[in-house]
């Protein structure tokens, strides 16, 4: 079987991962107008090609908090990839460190982070992590990561609570028993209450605030970066709060439906951070001209989540390889038939927003 675009992958994940594992991985909150919209917002802009621009010799490489990776596509952290694929997180981590992208690993990972390094110690790897009621859980967290040289810390700011997903709840959806949260195993022996997501009921924090940033600088030498700003409020917060990045994210639409698609929010965060810090962004990117989209409004980077667990599921690292290089390739063709040779030549300029 031939796949040649995402949407293969998709559809193959769809027609062989068991119907309650696909949906979770689906699963957007309420009635997935934000899951669906981060995709259509996508398809509202068009793009204006300059001709005759000499496109003999293309560079897809950019930098990310200083670090050169052979592309500005990266690896979105999301949850339980050993559902798709037996060894999960280590095939992704592999296939990042094959291609030098960056991957964000998920706290909610069913491979510990000592497996993860070990499965591919040279690779460029940051931590998502979430602020939880008992600090110290955090805390070790950003202490084991930090020793292993993971690069910098991506907090999840937009989930005090779970988004309503109603196919998990109709699903009763629970991780199978020979699977765990692994950075975490060993903690919660003694729970026998409800779980949400493999841990705990109620174990996240929900009086996170800014004053938590502070608290988080002052126990890590890593850069932060904050996933899940959607606002210039919030961008200017962020800045003024000394965190290194924000990464543009509305959870794949799986918190607040009806909020604003990730590349309608992306511009006026990028304005209101004026350069300052540098601006990424996730969901609903699909195709290279998506990633050029993104970069001509502002983006220095890009990170893909539901196609990397659509990868494993068809051929665990090979098929992460093969996402990845299929939307580089198309991101370098996209580039080369607007005229930019280089990522420093993407601009607005590229950009005309449809008309409705």
């Amino acid at each position: 079987m031939s796949l040649i675009c995402l949407s293969d992958f998709e559809a193959y994940a769809k027609d062989h991962l068991p119907k309650a594992t696909w949906e979770y991985y689906a699963a957007g909150a309420d009635d997935c107008c934000t899951r669906d919209d981060n995709l259509l917002a996508f398809k509202r802009i068009r793009l204006r090609p300059r001709m005759l621009r000499d496109v003999a010799i293309m560079d897809t490489r950019t930098t990310v908090l200083g670090t050169e990776i052979n592309c500005p596509i990266g690896i979105a952290p999301t949850a339980f990839h050993c559902l798709a694929w037996p060894d999960g997180e280590m095939s992704t981590a592999r296939a990042a460190e094959s291609l030098n992208l960056c991957y964000v690993a998920s706290t909610y990972s069913t491979c510990s982070v000592e497996e993860i390094v070990t499965a591919a110690p040279d690779g460029f790897r940051w931590f998502q992590l979430y602020v939880y009621r008992d600090r110290k859980l955090s805390e070790q967290l950003v202490h084991r990561v930090e020793a292993l040289g993971f690069k910098a810390l991506v907090l999840t700011v937009d989930v005090p609570y779970t988004g309503k997903r109603r196919s998990d709840i109709r699903n009763n959806f629970r991780l199978p028993p020979h699977l765990k949260v692994k950075n975490f195993e060993g903690v919660f022996e003694e729970h026998c209450g409800p779980d949400n997501y493999g841990v705990p009921a109620n174990t996240l924090d929900p009086s996170i605030s800014w004053k938590d940033i502070y608290w988080l600088r002052s126990i890590t030498r890593l850069p932060i970066i904050i996933k899940g700003i959607l606002t210039k409020e919030d961008a200017e917060l962020a800045v003024e709060h000394g965190v290194q990045g924000i990464i543009v994210s509305n959870h794949g639409g799986r918190q607040l439906d009806g909020e604003l698609a990730t590349i309608d929010a992306l511009s006026e965060i990028v304005d209101a951070v004026q350069g300052r810090i540098e601006v990424y962004i996730d969901g609903g990117i699909r195709t290279g001209s998506d990633v050029l989209k993104a970069l001509a409004l502002g983006a220095k980077c890009v990170f893909i989540g539901r196609p990397i667990v659509w990868g494993l599921a068809y051929k665990g690292e090979e098929g992460v390889r093969g996402v990845l290089q299929i939307l580089t390739e198309e991101f370098r063709l996209s580039m080369a038939l607007s005229g930019c040779r280089n990522v420093s030549e993407i601009n607005r300029n590229l950009i005309q927003f449809a008309k409705l």
